[in-house]
């Protein structure tokens, strides 16, 4: 739910903070609101009611009696138990909402009381007596959380775009570079323009005398370290067993909520499993599932997920995303993310989120998550050092590049702290490369649509525990995600065999024909801009040519270069 903004310093006005609320509009609007002291701290807040829907749990929140403030983005899925905690321990609640049971906590525990969390949160915590900023992410980094300071201030944001209306910025060079060279969208705790920086997943941030202080508040490694040992001789039947009432409770959690659920669907492993168990609740024909389509069959998953669904009660709505939509959705979607993002599948999610809300649904489930914890990809069986599915060759196209740009790029190096290589690819895309971003394309076109996206499959407890598992339950006779499968298999053993599909649209055969023009658009934008002297144009409209003629291995670096076309023109 929603978008949160603030401001600590002598830029806090009501009209600085209006202007930031303004550009989360699409964050949430059924409340929007701001408390300020000029000079010294404004909060803003966008609302997107999902629990608790009455005006008393709008935000900013406080405690009667207490001098904190509180702007909460996401949800805290076990905010019953913690509730029924504190009020154990003698305090009284006024609403019903996980943000009074997330202050109340924090009161209580402090910082320690992001270890009892289970959900997706950012969120800042002001107190108004000592003038101390606290601001704190999930471990996954489901929820975003930007930041810029300077010397006597301090503006965090739930999207660049708010923290942009303030302040200044170019495009960060460096992450430019990695992202042409190496296909990186940056490390965790950085963004595409320079002075905004991102909290990682699993940290909190201090505001103190015009100091930051950042602290890693959720330790994987450790807690993967132990459970790998106590796990190291499990049998299949009961890690198979576990892992499923662990699936089952996530789920559950997943679905408190006061306003419609659904759920999107593709063909393969992951949301299939989603699909079986969800089609084991009494609710089932109250919920829908949504998947899109292309229209060709080379690439569409239509057939695998109607074998699925018609083994259910489930009610299935197919969303066509089609060449005439792209214009329109490629245009809303380059604003709404501010970064590069992961091309056409991105945006026929983005119609796809649309379209369940036009339907009424507010909250969506996705099946995000496991590929990286069950080792699902398939260069985690061998020696490749690329991050994305399917890839034989570099996809990026070195030879456009100039001197200053390459110069410029540094090939990411990823920490491995497990000494095991699989455990640390697994660890890099959790925590570096394939889960950051796509949570970060996720959470900006479901948010474009207005509707809160939960990630069941990365709740902590299934993510730790599957990570664990020795290798074999992983990984058997070269097959991913083997433990999973045979979950799946007890509800249909014909998805459960299918081999690993990256998820694909024909992007490929689109740039190259019907979505032309968008190529050459972005080539002109990038010949006229003030970066052009990063490129060889003459040597990017040769590869554009090969392109057109045929030599369409990869269409990774034609995204690039639109996505960079738009970077810089927004930045501009």
């Amino acid at each position: 739910m929603c978008g949160i903004s603030g401001i600590i310093g002598p830029l806090a006005t009501k009209q600085n903070i209006s202007k930031m609320t303004y550009a989360l509009w699409h964050r949430g609007h059924d409340a929007i609101q701001y408390q300020c002291k000029e000079g010294n701290y404004a909060l803003g807040h966008n609302r997107l009611s999902i629990i608790d829907l009455s005006e008393a749990a709008n935000q900013p929140f406080q405690v009667l009696g207490y001098p904190y403030k509180l702007v909460f983005n996401g949800e805290i899925y076990n905010y019953i138990e913690i509730r029924q905690e504190l009020q154990y321990l003698g305090i009284n609640f006024q609403t019903k909402s996980d943000t009074e049971v997330l202050l109340q906590a924090y009161i209580k525990w402090g910082e320690n009381c992001l270890e009892k969390f289970n959900g997706m949160f950012s969120f800042a915590i002001y107190h108004t007596d000592s003038n101390k900023l606290f601001i704190a992410r999930d471990r996954f980094g489901v929820k975003p959380l930007y930041y810029y300071h300077s010397k006597d201030t301090l503006i965090f944001a739930s999207e660049i775009k708010a923290i942009r209306t303030l302040i200044s910025t170019k495009v960060n060079q460096s992450v430019l570079a990695n992202y042409l060279v190496f296909g990186s969208y940056g490390l965790p705790n950085e963004s595409f323009f320079e002075h905004i920086h991102q909290l990682a997943g699993g940290h909190y941030l201090t505001f103190e005398y015009d100091e930051i202080e950042i602290t890693r508040w959720y330790d994987f490694i450790s807690r993967v370290n132990v459970l790998k040992e106590s796990l190291k001789d499990i049998s299949k039947e009961e890690a198979k067993q576990t892992y499923k009432q662990k699936l089952e409770k996530s789920i559950s959690l997943r679905f408190r909520a006061d306003v419609p659920v659904g759920f999107t669907l593709s063909g393969g492993v992951d949301s299939s499993l989603l699909l079986a168990l969800i089609s084991q609740r009494k609710d089932v024909s109250k919920i829908k599932a949504f998947t899109f389509y292309t229209g060709d069959e080379r690439y569409d998953e239509l057939p695998w997920v109607e074998k699925m669904v018609n083994s259910t009660l489930t009610n299935l709505e197919k969303v066509i995303f089609e060449p005439k939509h792209f214009d329109k959705w490629h245009k809303r979607i380059s604003k709404v993310q501010d970064e590069p993002y992961g091309g056409l599948p991105t945006l026929a999610y983005a119609n796809l989120f649309q379209a369940m809300s036009n339907k009424g649904v507010k909250v969506v489930l996705d099946g995000q998550g496991m590929d990286e914890a069950w080792a699902g990809y398939d260069y985690y069986q061998n020696n490749s050092t690329h991050t994305i599915q399917g890839q034989k060759s570099n996809p990026f196209k070195l030879n456009v590049l100039n001197e200053v740009i390459l110069k410029e790029a540094k090939e990411p190096n990823y920490p491995k702290p497990f000494s095991d290589e699989l455990l640390d690819k697994q660890y890099r895309d959790l925590f570096y490369t394939k889960i950051p971003r796509a949570l970060r394309f996720n959470d900006r076109v479901s948010m474009a649509a207005t509707t809160e996206l939960r990630e069941p499959f990365l709740d902590y407890n299934l993510v730790e525990y599957a990570f664990s598992l020795p290798k074999p339950l992983k990984i058997n006779k070269g097959v991913g995600k083997y433990l999973l499968r045979e979950i799946l298999s007890e509800y249909s053993s014909e998805v459960a065999l299918a081999p690993k599909r990256p998820l694909q649209t024909p992007q490929r055969e689109w740039l190259g024909n019907e979505l032309s023009s968008t190529v050459d658009r972005a080539i002109n934008q990038l010949e006229k801009s003030i970066y052009a002297d990063y490129f060889k144009i003459d040597e990017m409209k040769n590869e554009w040519q090969d392109y057109k003629n045929g030599s369409q291995d990869s269409s990774f670096h034609l995204w690039q270069w639109i996505s960079v076309s738009e970077l810089i023109n927004s930045a501009c």
